[in-house]
Protein backbone atom coordinates (compact mmCIF):
# COMPACT_ATOMS: atom_id res chain seq x y z
CA UNK A 1 0.00 0.00 0.00
CA UNK A 2 1.16 3.80 -0.69
CA UNK A 3 2.27 5.50 2.29
CA UNK A 4 0.30 8.76 3.31
CA UNK A 5 1.24 12.15 2.31
CA UNK A 6 0.55 15.20 3.62
CA UNK A 7 -0.74 17.93 0.99
CA UNK A 8 1.90 20.30 -0.51
CA UNK A 9 1.38 23.23 2.53
CA UNK A 10 -0.05 20.45 5.05
CA UNK A 11 -3.13 22.78 5.62
CA UNK A 12 -6.09 22.54 5.40
CA UNK A 13 -5.96 24.85 2.27
CA UNK A 14 -4.55 21.83 0.96
CA UNK A 15 -8.70 21.06 0.04
CA UNK A 16 -9.41 22.94 -2.75
CA UNK A 17 -11.83 25.75 -2.39
CA UNK A 18 -10.99 27.01 0.49
CA UNK A 19 -8.98 29.65 2.31
CA UNK A 20 -8.54 30.90 5.48
CA UNK A 21 -7.91 33.89 7.48
CA UNK A 22 -6.58 34.95 10.68
CA UNK A 23 -6.66 38.26 12.63
CA UNK A 24 -5.45 38.88 15.88
CA UNK A 25 -5.53 41.94 18.82
CA UNK A 26 -2.44 41.67 20.44
CA UNK A 27 -3.19 43.95 23.35
CA UNK A 28 -6.84 42.05 24.49
CA UNK A 29 -4.42 38.74 23.41
CA UNK A 30 -7.09 37.46 21.59
CA UNK A 31 -7.95 36.46 17.85
CA UNK A 32 -10.38 35.31 14.67
CA UNK A 33 -9.94 32.20 12.35
CA UNK A 34 -12.30 32.12 9.35
CA UNK A 35 -12.55 29.46 6.62
CA UNK A 36 -14.10 30.65 3.63
CA UNK A 37 -15.63 28.58 1.16
CA UNK A 38 -16.05 29.00 -2.58
CA UNK A 39 -19.24 29.37 -5.11
CA UNK A 40 -22.07 27.88 -3.66
CA UNK A 41 -20.18 27.13 -0.66
CA UNK A 42 -19.37 23.90 1.03
CA UNK A 43 -21.71 21.39 2.46
CA UNK A 44 -21.40 21.50 6.34
CA UNK A 45 -22.51 19.38 9.40
CA UNK A 46 -21.02 19.76 12.91
CA UNK A 47 -20.46 17.32 15.87
CA UNK A 48 -20.07 18.35 19.55
CA UNK A 49 -18.28 16.77 22.26
CA UNK A 50 -17.33 18.42 25.21
CA UNK A 51 -19.95 19.67 27.66
CA UNK A 52 -19.60 23.36 27.36
CA UNK A 53 -20.18 24.16 24.44
CA UNK A 54 -20.33 27.84 22.91
CA UNK A 55 -22.11 27.89 18.62
CA UNK A 56 -23.91 29.54 16.21
CA UNK A 57 -25.60 28.30 13.74
CA UNK A 58 -24.84 24.57 14.42
CA UNK A 59 -28.83 23.78 14.68
CA UNK A 60 -28.84 24.39 10.48
CA UNK A 61 -25.97 22.27 10.07
CA UNK A 62 -28.39 19.38 10.88
CA UNK A 63 -29.56 16.20 8.23
CA UNK A 64 -32.83 17.23 6.93
CA UNK A 65 -32.80 20.80 7.00
CA UNK A 66 -33.50 23.31 4.51
CA UNK A 67 -29.82 25.41 4.41
CA UNK A 68 -27.03 22.46 3.52
CA UNK A 69 -24.24 24.55 2.93
CA UNK A 70 -21.87 27.54 4.60
CA UNK A 71 -20.02 30.09 3.51
CA UNK A 72 -17.66 30.05 6.09
CA UNK A 73 -16.95 29.21 9.10
CA UNK A 74 -15.50 31.27 12.22
CA UNK A 75 -13.24 29.95 15.12
CA UNK A 76 -12.73 32.82 18.02
CA UNK A 77 -11.25 33.08 21.13
CA UNK A 78 -12.98 35.71 23.62
CA UNK A 79 -15.61 33.13 24.82
CA UNK A 80 -19.48 34.77 24.05
CA UNK A 81 -18.36 37.77 23.10
CA UNK A 82 -16.60 35.57 20.40
CA UNK A 83 -19.75 34.95 18.65
CA UNK A 84 -19.66 38.53 17.11
CA UNK A 85 -17.28 37.42 14.43
CA UNK A 86 -19.50 35.98 12.72
CA UNK A 87 -21.24 39.03 12.44
CA UNK A 88 -18.10 40.88 10.53
CA UNK A 89 -17.31 37.65 8.37
CA UNK A 90 -21.34 37.49 7.14
CA UNK A 91 -21.24 41.55 6.44
CA UNK A 92 -18.26 41.08 4.27
CA UNK A 93 -19.31 38.34 2.52
CA UNK A 94 -22.64 39.84 1.97
CA UNK A 95 -21.16 42.75 0.53
CA UNK A 96 -19.21 40.53 -2.35
CA UNK A 97 -23.42 38.57 -2.49
CA UNK A 98 -22.60 35.61 -1.09
CA UNK A 99 -24.88 33.70 0.70
CA UNK A 100 -28.28 31.96 0.37
CA UNK A 101 -30.52 33.55 -2.04
CA UNK A 102 -33.66 34.36 -0.37
CA UNK A 103 -36.85 37.18 -1.25
CA UNK A 104 -33.39 38.89 -3.67
CA UNK A 105 -31.18 38.93 -0.80
CA UNK A 106 -27.77 37.01 -0.03
CA UNK A 107 -27.81 35.66 3.36
CA UNK A 108 -24.85 34.27 4.17
CA UNK A 109 -24.58 31.20 6.13
CA UNK A 110 -21.88 31.42 8.54
CA UNK A 111 -21.76 29.27 11.69
CA UNK A 112 -19.10 29.69 14.83
CA UNK A 113 -17.31 28.37 17.49
CA UNK A 114 -15.71 29.97 20.70
CA UNK A 115 -12.97 29.39 23.16
CA UNK A 116 -12.43 30.45 26.48
CA UNK A 117 -9.27 32.80 26.39
CA UNK A 118 -10.32 36.04 28.81
CA UNK A 119 -7.80 34.81 31.35
CA UNK A 120 -4.94 34.68 29.84
CA UNK A 121 -3.31 38.06 30.91
CA UNK A 122 -4.40 40.28 27.82
CA UNK A 123 -6.63 43.64 28.46
CA UNK A 124 -10.37 42.64 28.05
CA UNK A 125 -11.19 46.15 29.26
CA UNK A 126 -12.26 47.34 25.97
CA UNK A 127 -13.31 50.70 25.16
CA UNK A 128 -17.31 50.28 23.70
CA UNK A 129 -17.84 46.73 21.59
CA UNK A 130 -15.97 43.96 21.73
CA UNK A 131 -13.40 43.68 18.81
CA UNK A 132 -14.69 40.64 17.35
CA UNK A 133 -17.12 41.77 14.72
CA UNK A 134 -13.46 44.18 13.46
CA UNK A 135 -11.39 40.82 13.69
CA UNK A 136 -13.65 38.87 11.69
CA UNK A 137 -13.64 41.11 8.69
CA UNK A 138 -10.03 41.33 9.26
CA UNK A 139 -9.32 37.46 8.74
CA UNK A 140 -12.24 37.90 5.45
CA UNK A 141 -9.72 40.32 4.35
CA UNK A 142 -6.59 38.20 5.04
CA UNK A 143 -7.57 34.75 4.05
CA UNK A 144 -5.94 33.11 1.24
CA UNK A 145 -3.73 29.34 1.07
CA UNK A 146 -1.10 29.95 3.45
CA UNK A 147 -1.00 31.43 7.46
CA UNK A 148 0.23 30.97 10.56
CA UNK A 149 0.41 28.76 13.09
CA UNK A 150 1.02 28.35 16.77
CA UNK A 151 0.55 32.23 18.19
CA UNK A 152 -2.73 33.50 15.22
CA UNK A 153 -6.10 33.60 14.84
CA UNK A 154 -8.14 31.73 17.10
CA UNK A 155 -5.29 30.41 19.14
CA UNK A 156 -3.55 33.09 19.64
CA UNK A 157 -4.47 33.31 23.68
CA UNK A 158 -5.23 30.16 23.61
CA UNK A 159 -3.31 27.79 26.67
CA UNK A 160 -3.77 23.62 26.56
CA UNK A 161 -3.66 22.63 29.91
CA UNK A 162 -0.07 23.23 31.38
CA UNK A 163 1.68 24.67 28.22
CA UNK A 164 0.25 27.63 25.83
CA UNK A 165 -2.21 26.48 23.25
CA UNK A 166 -2.44 27.52 19.56
CA UNK A 167 -3.70 26.95 16.00
CA UNK A 168 -2.50 23.99 13.61
CA UNK A 169 -3.72 22.39 10.85
CA UNK A 170 -2.59 19.18 8.82
CA UNK A 171 -3.43 17.40 5.44
CA UNK A 172 -3.32 14.02 4.12
CA UNK A 173 -3.82 12.90 0.60
CA UNK A 174 -5.53 8.99 0.60
CA UNK A 175 -3.27 7.03 -1.89
CA UNK A 176 -6.34 4.83 -2.87
CA UNK A 177 -8.70 7.06 -3.93
CA UNK A 178 -6.20 10.25 -4.54
CA UNK A 179 -9.15 12.50 -1.90
CA UNK A 180 -7.49 14.84 0.03
CA UNK A 181 -8.21 15.86 4.02
CA UNK A 182 -7.42 18.79 6.00
CA UNK A 183 -7.71 19.88 9.76
CA UNK A 184 -7.85 23.17 11.12
CA UNK A 185 -7.85 23.09 15.29
CA UNK A 186 -7.75 25.85 17.93
CA UNK A 187 -6.51 23.81 20.80
CA UNK A 188 -7.56 25.27 24.35
CA UNK A 189 -7.82 22.45 26.31
CA UNK A 190 -8.63 21.71 30.10
CA UNK A 191 -6.72 18.35 29.34
CA UNK A 192 -3.14 18.12 28.12
CA UNK A 193 -1.30 17.59 24.55
CA UNK A 194 1.69 16.36 26.56
CA UNK A 195 3.05 13.39 27.87
CA UNK A 196 3.16 13.54 31.82
CA UNK A 197 6.60 13.90 32.45
CA UNK A 198 6.78 17.04 29.68
CA UNK A 199 9.10 15.45 27.52
CA UNK A 200 6.69 15.16 24.30
CA UNK A 201 3.43 15.13 22.93
CA UNK A 202 0.54 12.73 23.11
CA UNK A 203 0.75 13.34 18.95
CA UNK A 204 3.63 11.97 18.47
CA UNK A 205 3.06 8.46 17.03
CA UNK A 206 0.95 10.37 14.69
CA UNK A 207 3.84 12.59 12.72
CA UNK A 208 4.12 12.74 9.04
CA UNK A 209 7.47 13.94 6.92
CA UNK A 210 9.12 15.51 10.25
CA UNK A 211 5.66 18.41 10.73
CA UNK A 212 6.95 18.39 14.48
CA UNK A 213 10.47 20.03 13.89
CA UNK A 214 11.86 18.15 16.90
CA UNK A 215 13.03 14.97 17.91
CA UNK A 216 10.82 12.78 19.56
CA UNK A 217 11.30 12.09 23.17
CA UNK A 218 11.95 8.43 24.25
CA UNK A 219 8.80 6.31 25.44
CA UNK A 220 7.62 6.72 28.61
CA UNK A 221 4.60 5.47 30.88
CA UNK A 222 1.83 6.96 30.31
CA UNK A 223 -0.65 4.82 32.04
CA UNK A 224 -3.39 6.67 34.76
CA UNK A 225 -2.18 10.35 33.56
CA UNK A 226 -4.39 12.98 34.62
CA UNK A 227 -2.65 16.53 33.62
CA UNK A 228 -4.74 19.30 33.42
CA UNK A 229 -5.06 22.91 33.34
CA UNK A 230 -4.60 23.89 37.32
CA UNK A 231 -8.26 25.97 38.02
CA UNK A 232 -10.73 23.44 36.30
CA UNK A 233 -13.95 25.76 35.39
CA UNK A 234 -16.65 25.13 33.13
CA UNK A 235 -17.05 27.19 30.20
CA UNK A 236 -13.31 28.13 30.59
CA UNK A 237 -11.52 25.83 28.26
CA UNK A 238 -12.31 24.56 24.61
CA UNK A 239 -10.68 22.93 21.57
CA UNK A 240 -13.05 23.73 18.51
CA UNK A 241 -11.79 23.07 14.65
CA UNK A 242 -12.81 22.63 11.26
CA UNK A 243 -12.23 19.20 8.86
CA UNK A 244 -12.48 19.63 5.20
CA UNK A 245 -12.51 16.65 2.21
CA UNK A 246 -12.82 17.37 -1.61
CA UNK A 247 -14.51 13.71 -2.14
CA UNK A 248 -18.25 14.59 -2.55
CA UNK A 249 -20.59 13.62 0.62
CA UNK A 250 -23.75 14.35 1.74
CA UNK A 251 -24.77 16.61 5.32
CA UNK A 252 -25.26 13.07 7.17
CA UNK A 253 -21.76 11.68 5.47
CA UNK A 254 -20.01 14.90 6.66
CA UNK A 255 -21.41 14.48 10.17
CA UNK A 256 -20.01 11.27 9.94
CA UNK A 257 -16.89 12.42 9.27
CA UNK A 258 -16.41 14.96 12.17
CA UNK A 259 -17.58 12.65 14.47
CA UNK A 260 -14.66 10.03 13.30
CA UNK A 261 -12.37 12.96 13.40
CA UNK A 262 -13.24 13.56 17.38
CA UNK A 263 -11.18 10.21 17.54
CA UNK A 264 -8.25 12.84 16.83
CA UNK A 265 -8.48 14.60 19.30
CA UNK A 266 -8.95 11.53 21.95
CA UNK A 267 -5.34 10.63 20.22
CA UNK A 268 -3.83 14.40 20.95
CA UNK A 269 -5.12 15.53 24.10
CA UNK A 270 -5.67 14.05 27.70
CA UNK A 271 -8.48 14.16 28.96
CA UNK A 272 -10.74 15.04 26.16
CA UNK A 273 -14.62 16.12 26.19
CA UNK A 274 -14.89 17.00 29.73
CA UNK A 275 -17.22 18.77 31.55
CA UNK A 276 -14.67 21.56 31.46
CA UNK A 277 -14.54 21.75 27.53
CA UNK A 278 -16.87 22.72 24.20
CA UNK A 279 -14.84 20.50 22.08
CA UNK A 280 -16.46 21.19 18.52
CA UNK A 281 -15.59 19.87 14.84
CA UNK A 282 -17.46 21.45 11.74
CA UNK A 283 -16.93 19.16 8.75
CA UNK A 284 -17.01 20.74 5.50
CA UNK A 285 -16.85 18.58 1.97
CA UNK A 286 -15.57 21.68 -0.29
CA UNK A 287 -16.77 20.54 -3.58
CA UNK A 288 -17.50 23.72 -5.98
CA UNK A 289 -21.36 23.19 -5.55
CA UNK A 290 -21.57 19.62 -6.64
CA UNK A 291 -23.40 16.71 -4.97
CA UNK A 292 -22.51 13.39 -4.51
CA UNK A 293 -21.82 10.59 -2.16
CA UNK A 294 -18.58 8.36 -1.33
CA UNK A 295 -19.44 4.76 -0.55
CA UNK A 296 -18.80 3.47 3.45
CA UNK A 297 -16.06 1.97 2.85
CA UNK A 298 -14.10 5.28 1.35
CA UNK A 299 -16.00 7.20 3.92
CA UNK A 300 -14.60 4.86 6.69
CA UNK A 301 -10.75 5.26 5.50
CA UNK A 302 -11.12 8.90 5.00
CA UNK A 303 -12.59 9.37 9.01
CA UNK A 304 -9.93 7.27 9.85
CA UNK A 305 -7.28 9.76 7.95
CA UNK A 306 -9.14 12.95 9.00
CA UNK A 307 -8.80 11.70 12.65
CA UNK A 308 -4.84 11.59 12.32
CA UNK A 309 -4.78 14.48 10.66
CA UNK A 310 -7.04 16.17 13.40
CA UNK A 311 -4.24 14.76 15.78
CA UNK A 312 -1.39 16.09 13.91
CA UNK A 313 -2.95 19.31 13.78
CA UNK A 314 -3.20 19.54 17.69
CA UNK A 315 1.16 18.41 17.84
CA UNK A 316 1.46 21.17 15.16
CA UNK A 317 -0.32 24.21 17.03
CA UNK A 318 1.70 23.01 20.58
CA UNK A 319 4.94 23.47 18.93
CA UNK A 320 4.44 26.19 16.94
CA UNK A 321 2.90 27.90 19.90
CA UNK A 322 5.20 30.57 21.69
CA UNK A 323 5.09 31.65 25.50
CA UNK A 324 2.80 34.41 25.97
CA UNK A 325 2.04 36.72 29.50
CA UNK A 326 3.66 33.84 31.34
CA UNK A 327 1.76 30.75 30.02
CA UNK A 328 5.10 28.74 28.80
CA UNK A 329 4.99 27.47 25.42
CA UNK A 330 6.05 23.86 24.71
CA UNK A 331 8.98 24.21 22.68
CA UNK A 332 10.21 26.77 25.76
CA UNK A 333 10.56 24.13 27.82
CA UNK A 334 12.95 21.98 26.46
Amino acid sequence: MAAVRPGKLNLITDVPGLSVGNAEDVDVATGVTVVLTQGEGAIAAVDTRGGAPGTRETDALKPGTLVDRANAVVLSGGSAFGLDAAGGVQAWLSMRGHGFKVAGHSVPIVPAAILFDLANGGNKAWDGDPPYRRLGKAACDAAGEAFALGNAGAGYGAIAGPVKGGLGSASAVDPESGYTVGALIAVNSVGSPVTPDGSGLWAWPFELAGEFGVEPPKPVPTGGAYVTKRHRRAGENTTIGVIATDAPMTVAQAERLAIMGHDGLARAIHPIHTPFDGDLLFSLAATDGKTGTVSPDLLSHLGTLTADAVTRAVGRAVVSASSLNGITAFPDTK
